[in-house]
């Protein structure tokens, strides 16, 4: 190669992970490319559910008024028996609080979310690669050297860091040799049917149970005609392929000869993989979302796992290309890992209920809403660091309702909102602590906030309703430190300024 033109990033993977970590390299100036080996953007159903804490992290990228555009919130669940269909709730409709502004799981094809992710990429200036393969990785101490297949031939991208977000069967994963630990049930298979129906009602997502767990089930896709069919198949049962003989099989379990399939737009075979990747890094490839875990689909949570590793990625390459410490890319791995681990059993525990008819694991609470996940006793947040008496330095950032100088109100989330890192000072001590906050001109700017008192810059705010004050724990002065990915990455409650130095040092060059 003569003089290659080195990026900063290459993105192999334009799913929802892939997407996600690419919008947020390229809203910090970074130069990207993102390649898929599909010839086109996802057109199923697949992964249908998104979580509050993911629609918030969607909301940050600028991608949430098409998602909530596309999608709605999940109905009851009609379980039939013979003649009749008990409904049950599986969700708990909650309300919107000032601390929680998403409260709801969010159905919405993923078909949608896809191409939502990929619209903001475009209103970035950033078109995806479709149908270029991956077939090569090499790297050394400064670049990445990747060979992509195409139908016009082959090229050497050289990049600075590369991103696999290639889904389970990664390609980027096994060029690197990264051991893909767990298991495969190829006896419990589910076949996939998104079909235009009618002669079922739209307001349930509907559930026939079978012996041994072999169900069947219809979600209606919101703003459509169509369903998702899930059908559990007997270990030695051929997946139906034809119309007719998905129809078949339907009318076999259900003995409801009023349901008709008009339209197939896709299907797909699916085996419960439950697999976790050894290591999320290896030199200057990291691998996000299916690339690195992947789950059952009890619970919803592939999906927004795998967006939020890229949502925890992003700023760090941004910050160690600026010029951080390049121990910062280490926290990945140490981060997210053992969240996927967690995620892990709760979608396997699930699914084995769901396999025995149990109704709690058709029950879906917090656990699933990753609202909760915490990053407390990792790298960036040790467990001895101060706390309030409802936050710990690790923790989601909740939103909340602050009103400004002029009388106007804003979000807390509105201010947070970009890639950024914020200080909120609560409190006269704070506020003068962070006025004498130096912070470096390199790499994500420092946006100042303070609660209660004037400062001499940055945005000053009032607390009328104590909704920052209830949320944060906020009993006295405070100096908080928000990551750009909105978790709490230093709390002060004492030697402020010098605490918050002594945090940010780490995180920024």
């Amino acid at each position: 190669m003569k003089n290659p033109q080195i990026i900063d990033v290459l993105v192999v993977g334009a799913g929802p992970a892939g997407s996600a970590v690419a919008i947020d390299l390229v809203r910090r100036g970074l130069d990207v490319r993102v390649v898929d080996r599909s010839p086109h953007a996802f057109d199923g159903s697949r992964a249908k559910g998104i979580q509050p804490r993911s629609l918030e992290v969607l909301e940050d990228l600028g991608g949430l008024d098409e998602v909530l555009a596309g999608g709605s919130t999940y109905p009851k669940l009609g379980i039939h028996a013979g003649p009749l269909a008990v409904p049950w709730k599986m969700f708990t409709h909650r309300e919107a609080t000032p601390d929680v502004p998403y409260p709801n799981t969010w159905l919405i094809p993923q078909f949608r979310t896809d191409r939502a992710l990929h619209a903001r990429l475009s209103e970035l200036g950033r078109e995806i690669e479709f149908g270029r393969e991956l077939t090569g990785l090499t790297q050394d101490e400064d670049t990445v050297v990747a060979t992509v297949v195409d139908a016009a031939g082959t090229e050497q991208i050289v990049a600075r860091y590369v991103v696999g977000a290639d889904g389970g069967s990664s390609a980027v994963r096994k060029q690197l040799g990264i051991g893909f630990v767990g298991t495969t049930d190829e006896s419990d298979r589910m076949l996939i049917v998104d079909a235009s129906v009618t002669g079922l009602a739209r307001d349930r997502w509907h559930m026939w149970p079978g012996r041994g767990g072999k169900f069947i089930g219809a979600c209606p896709l919101p703003h459509s005609d169509m369903f998702q069919w899930m059908i559990r198949l007997k270990p030695d049962e051929e997946p139906p392929a034809k119309t007719d003989d998905i129809l078949r099989r339907i009318h076999s379990q259900t003995r409801d000869r009023r349901i008709q399939l008009h339209d197939i737009h896709w299907t797909s075979v699916f085996r419960p993989n439950i697999r976790l990747a050894k290591n999320y890094r290896r030199g200057r490839v990291f691998l996000v979302g299916d690339a690195a875990h992947v789950h059952t689909p009890a619970g919803a949570q592939g999906l927004n796992t795998g967006v939020q590793d890229g949502y925890n990625l992003g700023w760090k390459i941004g910050q160690v290309l600026a010029g951080a410490d390049p121990a910062l890319l280490d926290t990945y791995e140490a981060e997210r890992q053992p969240i996927a681990a967690g995620v892990l059993g709760l979608s396997t525990d699930k699914w084995g209920g769901i396999a025995k008819l149990d109704p709690s694991s058709m029950k879906r609470g917090k656990d699933e809403q990753q609202l909760a996940l915490t990053y407390y006793g990792g790298p960036l947040a040790p467990a001895d660091s101060m706390r309030t008496s409802t936050l710990r330095t690790g923790d989601r950032a909740p939103d909340a309702q602050l009103v400004h100088a002029d009388g106007t109100g804003t979000r807390l989330f509105d201010v947070y909102r970009g890639p950024h890192f914020t200080a909120l000072a609560y409190g006269a001590d704070a506020a003068r602590a962070l006025g004498a906050l130096t912070w470096p001109t390199a790499g994500a700017q420092l946006k100042r906030l303070t609660v209660g008192v004037t400062a001499a810059d940055g945005l000053t705010f009032t607390d009328p309703d104590n909704t920052l004050q209830g949320a944060y724990g906020l009993d006295g002065d405070a100096l908080l430190l928000i990551r750009p990915d909105g978790y709490i990455g230093h709390i002060a409650t004492r030697d402020h300024l010098t605490a918050t130095r002594s945090a940010a040092r780490a995180m920024t060059p």
